[in-house]
């Protein structure tokens, strides 16, 4: 898909159509990296930025607890432990 370059105030622009933006699921600030003379639009958004916070209405909740796995009787002959 071609996108031309338009005048915006002051400086220049690229506008992206609306399916684009759905398909990467951009909304607010992207960040912008240029490669080889090529323009790379990437998600601000890091895996896992909310963990902590998750984690700790977790605790909060009691949810945190760790679970121990009964053994059964194949994990103690199939497997060789070393």
């Amino acid at each position: 898909m071609k996108a031309s370059i338009i005048q915006i105030g002051n400086s220049r622009g690229l506008r992206i159509p609306k399916p684009i933006l759905e398909q990467c699921g951009f909304n607010g600030e992207v960040e912008l990296e240029v490669h080889n003379n090529e323009l790379i639009i990437k998600h601000t958004a890091r895996p896992r930025q909310n963990w902590g916070k998750a984690f700790q209405t977790m605790t909060k909740n009691g949810d945190d607890q760790f679970i121990e796995f009964a053994q059964n009787q194949w994990d103690g002959e199939e497997w060789e432990w070393k």
